[in-house]
């Protein structure tokens, strides 16, 4: 929930207008005394919108700050509206906070964080969205200011885990076989470990320079007697975690059998750290292979083993392979054991739009700046490289090679990597969703990123020729024999339309287009409207509104999408209308 605050009639008319554009979020507070309601807003809400100066508003806060990750986001907007200040919390909440006031306020949002300036990933939220916490907070502002500044810094632990981008200083040049600075060439260090600090004792302490990352890599497998208590299934996990050397602040989550999913000593102790509770038919875990099978668990389970299988199915649910790392502990009424999973890489398929910057989607951006390797063809990786992470590995290629692509993207993120497959319009139009699904397992995450397509874009620059139902069709007969385009373009006739041609003509294939057209023709009137747009979006771009008694298909290109009205569509004041057909009272 977002908390408004506001003192003065500009102010309470912007907070309304928030209120009315994100109704779902925004609470107001502009009545009363304008602090108590900042104080209020701070023990309710998440962020705070103060449209106060920045030096009221932190006046008024000062005594209440805590931390950064537990204090709400606070964005201050000056009086004019011009500015949107994020003040408080900047990486955790307060920068995005300040451009979204942009699109509702036409405020400036104004970002100061280091690392947000030199479009450097932040470190207080590296891997946050994989679950990863910082366990030596202290350390971020030494660490932080090494990577800003260039200085060589080493990381460790961080292969096979899919985060974004560090810039070229931070490497994982270790320098030692043991793993310790070498001859001061490091000033600082990223250790990503599930190791307690016992087995991790460095030259400088338990961690040395190094800011730890606790990743969610372990997951505890606990069987039980029926009645178990809580204090002894927390005393064998520890134990467990213990004589491992494990963190368990690396605990994912607790499994165990559906039987016991309503086991009060299992579900006690899981909820005394936090942990999310998971639990497997008897039936499954019975095929999970295990060193330490019983007997007398499978007589009376249906499984030889619970602890030990629960353990290694969930990491391998959650990861791409799992293995036992501590086995079976047993005391008198329970068992416990540890697996520690290899994380699924992840495959983001991002769409460009149609090549403006301003459509290209926040998502999109956002999908660019948590990729550690961007695969794609070399003009659209052109037109988002200053979007890139600093550090970030670009694998580009020509035309002509999109599975080549499709197949290194799947592969790098089956390493373990942050991969962006990136392509104009849409992905999953005519682009490379497709071909890079068709190589994908279930050993990755795959997000699709929607973007504009062509077709859409084209469509609003000719007024609304997709108002009622349509059909996209490629006349390339490359990958699609000729045959079955003329079914489909004679179905779209026949069945009246609106078409949208992609990959139209080309030097090469010059008669495709008058041929569709001409099948198009024998099922609407001449006058039928046709629009040609070429590199929409674009700074050259054309839009041409023609009919299909008069339409020069030699003005066509690869670079031109066509679209052919319905019977029913037809050129109103200048604009391509297809009419939905709604019957007005």
């Amino acid at each position: 929930m977002i908390g408004v605050v506001a003192a003065t009639a500009s102010g309470r008319t912007a907070a309304a207008t928030l209120a009315d554009v994100w109704p779902d979020e925004v609470r107001l507070f502009t009545e009363g005394k304008v602090g108590d309601g900042l104080r209020e807003a701070w023990a309710s809400c998440d962020a705070i919108v103060s449209f106060l100066a920045v030096g009221a508003t932190v006046r008024v806060l000062a005594p209440l700050l805590e931390h950064k990750t537990a204090d709400p986001a606070v964005v201050c907007v000056d009086e004019s509206m011009q500015y949107a200040v994020a003040v408080l919390g900047g990486h955790h909440g307060a920068n995005l906070l300040a451009r979204r006031l942009t699109g509702v306020l036409g405020c400036e949002p104004v970002v100061t964080t280091a690392s947000d300036q030199s479009n450097i990933t932040p470190l207080d939220s590296y891997g946050a969205e994989l679950g990863f916490t910082v366990h030596n907070r202290e350390m971020l502002a030494h660490v932080g200011a090494a990577v800003l500044s260039g200085e060589p810094v080493l990381i460790e632990g961080a292969e096979g885990w899919p985060l974004p981008a560090l810039p070229p200083n931070v490497r994982p040049d270790a320098g030692s076989s043991d793993g310790e600075f070498s001859d001061g060439e490091f000033s600082a260090g990223i250790l990503v470990s599930d190791a307690a600090e016992l087995t991790c004792m460095c030259h400088e302490g338990w961690f040395g320079s190094r800011l730890v990352y606790r990743p969610p890599s372990l997951v505890v497998g606990v069987g039980s007697a029926r009645g178990v208590s809580a204090e002894e299934v927390s005393r064998l996990i520890d134990v467990a975690l213990g004589e491992a050397g494990l963190a368990p602040e690396s605990v994912r989550c607790l499994a165990t059998v559906d039987l016991k999913a309503d086991e009060e000593g299992i579900l006690a102790a899981a909820r005394e750290r936090g942990w999310e509770v998971i639990t497997f038919p008897a039936d499954v875990l019975a095929e999970v292979e295990v060193p330490n099978p019983s007997d007398v668990v499978r007589a009376e389970v249906g499984t030889p083993s619970v602890a030990e299988a629960s353990a290694l199915h969930a990491a391998r649910s959650y990861g791409r392979s799992g293995e036992l790392v501590a086995e079976k502990r047993k005391s008198a009424n329970a068992t416990v054991a540890v697996a520690r999973l290899a994380p699924k890489g992840r495959l983001s398929i991002v769409g460009l739009g149609p090549g403006a910057r301003d459509l290209v989607t926040p998502r999109a951006v956002e999908a660019l700046r948590r990729a550690a390797v961007v695969v794609g063809l070399d003009q659209y990786v052109d037109q988002v490289r200053d979007l890139l992470r600093p550090g970030t590995r670009v694998l580009e290629s020509g035309l002509g090679q999109e599975e080549e692509r499709a197949r290194t993207a799947v592969e790098e993120a089956g390493r373990g990597n942050a991969v962006a497959l990136i392509g104009s319009g849409d992905a999953g139009v005519y682009a490379m969703a497709s071909p890079a699904l068709e190589f994908a397992s279930y050993d990755i995450e795959v997000e699709g990123v929607p973007g504009i397509t062509a077709a859409i874009a084209a469509s609003n620059l000719l007024g609304a020729p997709l108002g009622h139902d349509h059909a996209y069709i490629s006349l390339s007969d490359l990958h699609t024999p000729w045959e079955i385009i003329e079914r489909r373009v004679r179905s779209a006739a026949e069945g009246d339309f609106t078409v949208c041609f992609y990959n139209p003509r080309s030097k090469a294939r010059d008669w495709q287009l008058p041929k569709a057209l001409s099948i198009l023709a024998e099922h609407r009137p001449p006058e039928t409207p046709v629009g040609l747009v070429r590199n929409a979006s674009r700074p050259d771009e054309t839009a041409t509104l023609s009919t299909l008694a008069e339409v020069d298909p030699a003005q066509v290109d690869m670079f031109t999408v066509v679209l052919v009205g319905s019977s029913v569509s037809r050129a109103v004041a200048g604009r391509f209308v297809t009419p939905r057909g709604y019957r007005w009272a």
